[in-house]
């Protein structure tokens, strides 16, 4: 029954969040040493320069196709020297382009929580050896007790995990997560104009908000009316990653449908 469990707990952690990072930090992270002016989103990134880059995983790369991270990063419109936050990175996918997009300039916060860090294991250790993301920090805490420094952030990412908001599992370290007080603590931590981008696995129109918990997929319609009662204004929308021949009735876990999962970009501004 134990290893039937952390099997369930280990698909779930993967599917959810596709990321990564052990322990390093306490649940507010450290205070930048100073305030910069946010970077000029007009600047042009070579994103796939940053999917080419030497040394990075091959366990990474196999997953570029479906993930499609070089027009993701282009929605994302992350520039070199800002200061970002990877909301339950999981094992580290975006984390590892995050930091090379910033660059040496940049820094990136890469948060998690208990359960997500059991999931990854030693993943997160592999990834974060030898100090080959030095502009990256770890963060633990759970999604009700983080506390992030006022207007720190230029861009915030949610992948494949806002519909956890409406997920509650206690057996497995997941307690019943207070979404607006996560909205507004993000939106408190972020600057004037900053923006925060929303990757998730799409539940029909009118589904739910319980559809989070049981098929971990969530209406569009929910997060925007979610964002836009923390104060966010929604900025763009991408369907680059769409799939409508997704069999919407089944749990994002299933084979079937797995890594193939109909998935809407949605890009939020803090005034």
């Amino acid at each position: 029954m134990r290893l039937r469990t952390a099997c369930a707990l280990l698909l779930l952690l993967t599917a959810c969040a596709e990321r990564e990072a052990p322990p390093a930090s306490a649940a507010s992270p450290a205070a930048p040493p100073a305030t910069t002016p946010a970077p000029d989103r007009a600047v042009r990134v070579d994103y796939e320069a940053v999917l080419a880059a030497p040394g990075r995983p091959a366990a990474d790369r196999e997953q570029d196709a479906w993930r499609k991270p070089a027009e993701s990063l282009a929605f994302f419109a992350v520039q070199p020297g800002m200061s970002v936050l990877d909301l339950f990175a999981g094992a580290g996918y975006y984390t590892e382009l995050l930091s090379a997009a910033v660059g040496p300039t940049g820094h990136v916060v890469a948060h998690n929580n208990k359960a997500y860090l059991d999931g990854v294991g030693d993943e997160l250790t592999r990834r974060f050896a030898d100090s080959r993301l030095p502009n990256v920090e770890q963060v633990t805490a759970e999604a009700n007790e983080l506390v992030l420094t006022p207007g720190r952030f230029d861009f915030v990412l949610l992948s494949a995990v806002y519909h956890d908001v409406y997920y509650v599992n206690e057996a497995r370290n997941w307690p019943r997560i207070d979404g607006p007080r996560l909205l507004a603590e993000l939106f408190e931590g972020m600057k004037p104009g900053a923006t925060l981008v929303v990757i998730d696995h799409a539940a029909p129109s009118g589904s739910p908000a319980e559809t989070g918990g049981t098929l971990h997929r969530i209406d569009p319609e929910i997060v925007k009316r979610d964002f836009a009662a923390a104060g966010f204004v929604l900025d763009a929308e991408s369907d680059v990653l769409r799939n409508p021949a997704d069999d919407y009735t089944k749990n994002v876990f299933d084979p079937a449908v797995r890594a193939k999962t109909d998935r809407f970009m949605l890009r939020f501004r803090r005034p």
